[in-house]
């Protein structure tokens, strides 16, 4: 509050100089007592004015109105000593300084001295904030908006008119389950209904904060009986937390503590889990492994945490509680929703609870799925919020005239119902006469309440975060009687004791609820957050607990933000501290293939300690998200720098993914080629694996050309680097790629060998990519020889793997094979809801080499169902996506041919059929030129050009028989 005094200056100069201090210092000692007795203090007096604070150092939940009634106060005063004053007031965060001084800053300082600026003689203006928290209490009326000094945006201001008229024995009050009868009910069907049913059941919970959620849960939850319950949490911070939830539900189920050697843990959930494979997973998403043998995907994950619960689910009825879902990760998300979708012939509760912006992110959560409840929480109705007020006031007396009052301002929120009535009961009477307007201003109130050292450990445990430590906190505060501060603080229920710990021999300790620890954070200085939050940091690195490698990287990251902001930049060993954490989750996280929290965590590892391995490390992130601009911007940074430093390995690997790019965004097979020679050549004697990939980018491109000697060169030379680094998931690839070859040469007799042993390789592996490449080769052979049984088998299989790791290109490769399949029987139908689905799978993939085949056999399906126009759409789009150099050329010109045909375009149909045929004639695709010899061969003697048909049609017979011939020594 800023109180000017009005023409001070004309008061000096007609008035004589000893009469003019006694008024004037009457004047500062009239406001000063105003100003205290409402709870005030004065930090200054500047020439002639008076700044005053409240809510400093002691907060309470009615400083608003305290500071309003002061000014009108001041107000009558100073008129009776026939003086006039302008006044404005403002409420907002401000920084003080701890001791006797109260000096403080902040905007709500800057636009209450500008209010008092604009101010009449004798009027109170107040901004919007204060406006806010006095709205009832008392009486203003709105004076439009004003442009002040300093503010970008014009202010909305109101004018004081008047005040709207003018204690006790701490009570436990323990709040009651009131109301919901209904939203409880709905729960108990879906349970009902996963038993019943023997399926999953998705029950999304939506609420405000405050509003009920997690106690409509614990009542669910505490009716069940002969059921696990497992619940996690997903953590506001959100970067490299990605499977948090999944990790506390699988720790608790297999008895892991976060402290346990990383042996003693998996070891604990290998025995927990029916299958290792399962196990490994589960322990990469819960952090008791950093990496797992051959890399695995995050889809792995999801089909190991399926696996899991449908595990559990068979002892007992499975109920998994998410909670805080609006902060999950998408990777999150899409495991919940798949266990929604997957999971069958076992009872399963998946109950997630998440505030509504997890709709912004999800607009169809749970949407389309049978098996799906939703179930929206809002205020309690007034004859529910009446009972919750009776049940919390027994034992507290309340004046009657503010019960309704109590009843409004609370608008059936029951946490806020709940904690108006703790501090009623905490200070009787004296707080009868007002009635916090927000939850956050009384929690505030209430902290401020607390002793010095309970304030200070509630303060340090909010650093920590919703759920902290006892010796953590204590680690922080070694002069400080932590355990009787915690007594104190469960007894006025800010904070409850956990059951369970995820650290073992460490007591936890949980916020009851959100809104209390950010206000308790928000009562730290950023420097004293900065300082707390790496010293956390240090207590977790001293305990080295690897599962929680994400959460020190969280907190140490804050602390740099934090430095940076208060000092414009960070120290520069903070900034190695936090960036080597943050590079070491960013890690993790792409272990687990979580690349979206990689790519933000080693973006920020970059951004503040820069070195070749996050770099490279940030834009292989890039890549994985398919982001091609980015990476290949960055990775040809990273290139440069690798030459530089001479780091051969990362640089060959950096033209890898630009040969990547090269070939997938731009379909340019020769600067593909290129880079990937170069790659080649520059990592010489390097680790296998990275020549592995080298080679396999080589193979990309020469089926593009249709080269596929180099392609089987390329796939032995594969083989042998797998052999040698021991990983049959790579072997198992590499030869499907042989059997890839074979099939297109029509060599039958060489598949089924090499096809066998993939096979093996890729079951031993337990790699689910290698397992579904193998499918998809005993499909496409089964569909070569004639056996449409088998086939469609392991094309079934091939999809299903595929789906579980998120490869979208290879599922739709599927499914061209289907429609293909479909095509030869006459089945357009089917053939056509296969490419179609396709379509729709391959539209946010840039993969142009899949797309353009995709394309035109949409084209010859429409084609054959007699929709031409259509089909000469999608013939036309395939000849624009195709490459210069792919060899899908041929088949783009085929369809289009064939449509020219069917449009009596006779000439143009002979030159791009015939232009497919040189195009094919030219690779080693054997089973690809019978179609197009077939094509030309029809046309010709549709009009009577046998004489040219004639030798065609030897040429389709005799590869025919070569065919045949092979399938039979197969």
């Amino acid at each position: 509050m800023f109180v000017d005094l009005v023409d001070s200056t004309a008061l000096v100069a007609r008035t004589d100089p000893e009469v003019a201090r006694r008024r004037v210092t009457g004047f500062f000692d009239t406001v000063n007592g105003q100003i205290q007795s409402y709870g005030g203090t004065v930090e200054k007096f500047a020439g002639d004015a008076v700044v005053a604070v409240f809510g400093v150092p002691t907060a309470h939940e009615d400083d608003a109105e305290r500071a309003i009634r002061a000014a009108l106060a001041v107000l009558e005063t100073t008129r009776a000593m026939g003086l006039e004053v302008r006044v404005g007031i403002e409420a907002g965060e401000v920084v003080a300084e701890t001791g006797d001084s109260t000096f403080a800053t902040g905007e709500a300082m800057n636009l209450a001295a500008r209010l008092q600026q604009a101010a009449e003689p004798g009027e109170i203006l107040i901004g919007p904030t204060a406006q806010g928290l006095a709205e009832g209490l008392v009486v203003t009326e709105p004076v439009g908006t004003r442009a002040l000094k300093g503010f970008r945006e014009e202010i909305a201001v109101r004018r004081v008119v008047c005040a709207d008229g003018d204690g006790g024995r701490p009570v436990r009050v323990v709040a009651p389950y009131v109301g919901r009868e209904e939203e409880l009910e709905l729960l108990e069907n879906a349970y009902a209904r996963a038993v019943r049913d023997r399926r999953a059941n998705l029950v999304t919970v939506f609420g405000e904060p405050g509003i009920g959620k997690s106690r409509l849960a614990r009542e669910f939850v505490a009716g069940l009986e002969r059921t696990t319950i497992l619940s996690g949490r997903c953590l506001p911070f959100g970067d490299g937390v990605t499977y948090w939830p999944l990790a506390e539900m699988v720790k608790a189920a297999s008895g892991i503590s976060d402290d346990d050697p990383a042996e003693e843990a998996l070891e604990k959930l290998r025995e927990s889990c029916a299958d290792d494979a399962i196990a490994d997973l589960l322990g990469l998403a819960a952090g008791v492994l950093d990496t797992v043998g051959g890399g695995r995907t995050g889809q792995e994950i999801v089909w190991a945490a399926h696996e899991w619960a449908a595990q559990l689910a068979e002892v007992q009825p499975l109920v998994l509680v998410f909670e805080d879902l609006h902060w999950a990760e998408e990777p999150l998300l899409d495991l919940v929703e798949h266990l929604a979708d997957r999971v069958r012939d076992a009872p399963v509760v998946l109950l997630c609870l998440a505030r509504p912006e997890l709709l912004d992110t999800r607009p169809a959560w749970g949407g389309g799925r049978v098996r799906s409840v939703t179930v929206e929480l809002g205020p309690l109705p007034a004859a529910d919020s009446e009972e919750l007020v009776d049940a919390l006031l027994r034992g507290v007396t309340l004046a009657p005239e503010l019960r309704p009052v109590l009843l409004d301002k609370t608008e059936g929120n029951p946490l806020f119902l709940e904690e108006t009535v703790r501090m009623l009961s905490e200070q009787g009477e004296r707080a009868a006469s007002r009635i916090p307007d927000t939850v956050q201003a009384l929690i505030a109130a209430r902290i401020d309440r607390l002793s010095a050292d309970g304030k200070t450990v509630l303060q340090h445990g909010a650093v920590v975060g919703r759920v902290f430590w006892r010796s953590a906190v204590a680690s922080l505060l070694p002069e400080v009687d932590v355990d009787a501060a915690l007594e104190a603080l469960v007894n006025r229920e800010l904070v409850t004791a956990e059951a369970r710990s995820t650290l073992s021999g460490e007591q936890a300790y949980r916020f009851r609820h959100v809104l209390i620890q950010d206000v308790a954070y928000a009562g730290l200085t950023k420097s004293a957050r900065s300082t707390l939050h790496r010293a956390f940091a240090a207590w977790l690195r001293e305990r080295s607990v690897d599962e929680l490698v994400e959460t020190q990287a969280y907190h140490l990251d804050q602390a740099a933000a934090l430095h940076a902001e208060l000092d414009g930049a960070v120290a520069d060993d903070l900034a190695a501290e936090a960036a080597a954490a943050l590079e070491r989750a960013g890690r993790r996280a792409l272990a687990r293939e979580s690349h979206r929290s990689a790519r933000r965590l080693l973006l920020r590892a970059v951004e503040l300690e820069p070195t070749l391995s996050r770099r490279f490390l940030a834009a292989r992130a890039a890549w994985k998200l398919r982001d091609l601009p980015s990476a290949s911007d960055e990775m040809e940074q990273v290139r440069v720098l690798a030459r530089d430093e001479g780091d051969a390995t990362t640089e060959g690997l950096a033209l890898i993914v630009l040969a990547d790019v090269a070939l997938d965004r731009d379909a340019d097979v020769g600067r593909a080629r290129e880079l990937g020679n170069e790659a080649l050549a520059v990592l010489g004697d390097a680790h296998g694996e990275a020549r592995y990939e080298a080679l396999l980018l080589l193979s990309e491109a020469d089926w593009w050309e249709g080269d596929l000697g180099s392609v089987e060169r390329h796939s032995e030379e594969m083989i042998e680097i797998a052999r040698a680094s021991g990983r049959k998931d790579l072997e198992s690839r590499a030869m499907t790629y042989l059997v890839g070859v074979h099939r297109a040469r029509l060599e039958h007799d060489l598949i089924q060998p090499v096809l066998d042993r993939a096979i093996v390789l890729a079951e031993e592996s337990g790699s689910l990519t290698a397992r579904a490449a193998a499918a998809h080769q005993i499909a496409a052979s089964a569909f070569q020889l004639g056996d449409e049984a088998a086939g469609l088998e392991a094309a079934e299989l091939g999809l299903h793997l595929y789906d579980e790791v998120g490869s979208v290109a290879s599922a739709a490769r599927i499914r061209r094979l289907l429609a293909t399949e479909a095509m030869s029987r006459g089945d357009t139908v089917r053939a056509e809801k296969q490419l179609r689905e396709a379509v729709r799978m391959l539209a946010p993939v840039e993969e142009r080499g899949t797309v353009v085949e995709v394309q035109r056999l949409l084209a010859q399906v429409l084609l054959a169902q007699g929709k031409v126009a259509e089909a000469e759409r999608w013939a036309l789009t395939a000849l624009r996506t195709v490459g210069d150099r792919d060899v899908s050329r041929a088949s783009a010109r085929l369809a289009l041919g064939q449509v020219r045909a069917a449009q009596g375009r006779a000439d143009e149909a002979e030159e791009l059929l015939r232009e497919a045929l040189a195009i094919i004639e030219e690779t080693d695709y054997r089973a690809h030129e019978a179609e197009h010899l077939e094509a030309l061969s029809a046309f010709l003697a549709e009009r009577g050009r046998d004489g040219e048909a004639g030798p065609l049609e030897e040429r389709l017979v005799g590869l025919r028989a070569q065919a045949s011939s092979a399938a039979r020594i197969a």
